[in-house]
Order: C-alpha cells, then sequence, then structure tokens
C-alpha cells in the first residue's frame, strides 16, 4: 500500500506538538539517531520522496517534524492518517551535541516520555562503526520506560554479508538486544521488511 506523504509542522516546544484534531489520533513513528546516522534519507527511501531534509552536515535538524501519511493520493486521500512520522534531532555529534543535549529535556524527552499517541521508536544504528554509548543510551532508555522501539541498522549496502553479520552481532552484544533489523537508504535493501513492521504498528 502506497502512503502519500504529508508535512505536518515542525516542533521546537512541547506546545507546538500536533493535536489531536491535526493527527486524528494516528499512531506515531519516531525516528531518532546519531547526526549522520543517515535518518533523512531512510525516510526519504520510505516515503518514496525527499520529505525529510538530507544535509551535508550533521546535526542540522533542531526540531521534530513531524509528517501525516495517508492512503490515497488527491481527492481519494482518506482524512484520518494512517501513520505519523516524527524526524527527531540526531545526537552525538562533538560540534553540535552540547546544544542538542541541552535542548533533549525541554522537547524531546518529553515526547518520548509523555506522548501517548507514540507507537513505536525506530532506534537507528550504523553498521559501518563500533558500538556508539550514545546508542546504547537511547536504547536503555526505551527498555526503561517501557516503551515499544525497534532496532534499525543503516547504511548495510556498504558491507559484504559476512561483515554485516559480525558487525550486527557486535551492535547486539554492545546493546544488549536480540534483534536489528538491517537496512539501506541507497538500495532499499530492508525497507520493505521494516514497511512490515510500521504497518503492524498502523493496524
Amino acid at each position: 500500500m502506497r502512503l502519500s506523504p504529508v508535512f505536518l509542522l515542525s516542533a521546537t516546544d512541547v506546545a507546538h506538538f500536533p493535536t489531536e484534531a491535526r493527527t486524528h489520533g494516528a499512531p506515531e513513528i519516531a525516528f531518532l539517531g546519531r547526526s549522520n546516522v543517515g535518518k533523512s534519507s531512510l525516510i526519504n527511501a520510505l516515503l518514496g520522496s525527499k520529505e525529510a531534509h538530507v544535509s551535508s552536515t550533521p546535526g542540522r535538524t533542531r526540531a521534530i517534524n513531524f509528517f501525516a501519511l495517508h492512503e490515497g493520493a488527491g481527492e481519494k486521500k482518506k482524512v484520518k492518517p494512517t501513520l505519523i512520522f516524527a524526524d527527531l534531532p540526531g545526537y552525538g555529534y562533538a560540534k553540535i551535541s552540547k546544544s542538542i543535549s541541552s535542548e533533549w529535556p525541554t522537547f524531546i524527552e518529553p515526547y518520548l516520555s509523555e506522548r501517548e499517541t507514540l507507537a513505536l521508536g525506530i532506534c537507528l544504528v550504523d553498521t559501518n562503526i563500533p558500538p556508539q554509548p550514545s546508542d546504547t543510551q537511547l536504547i536503555h532508555y526505551f527498555q526503561q520506560t517501557q516503551r515499544p522501539y525497534l532496532v534499525v541498522g543503516t547504511k548495510a549496502d556498504r558491507l559484504s554479508n559476512n561483515v554485516l553479520a559480525k558487525s550486527l552481532a557486535a551492535l547486539k552484544q554492545a546493546h544488549e538486544i536480540e534483534e536489528i533489523l538491517p537496512v539501506s537508504a541507497k538500495t532499499d535493501a530492508g525497507t520493505k521488511a521494516l514497511w512490515g513492521r510500521l504497518m503492524a504498528v498502523a493496524e
């Protein structure tokens, strides 16, 4: 099923989050990861469009950007969205991590802990680099708050099958998790499986 994305708004404060009147209470999927993990590229690959802004400078997303995904297109588009995507600011990039970190408690943490319509957090980890403590921190946050989450390994196309298998094993061990879904925004590998998980949330 093809979903057409509509940009809703950018929020830099709890008061800016979209109201139920805007979202019709549709389940929200939050995309989180370190700056430069390929978050915007993956969102665009899933949507088949250029809704999420891809920047060559890591850490450019400083707000939570909300996109409503509707069945159908044009006049046939259903009023209630099937899903809402929330693209969250990246973290862990040295030059801007302090300013981003200072913003987390003000509006990102309340979104993750208090947002009733948040149905799934997609924690993105880069399969091309060693496990990062900041990723472990995020995954543990979801575990402690008992929020549903899925860990997705990005840029999987850059590694051979053997190297990818070793990388995924190392990431699972470091982050103390049982599953990582490898994907590639470039080749679309794994995106179909990811869509399956997202649609299960919608249902």
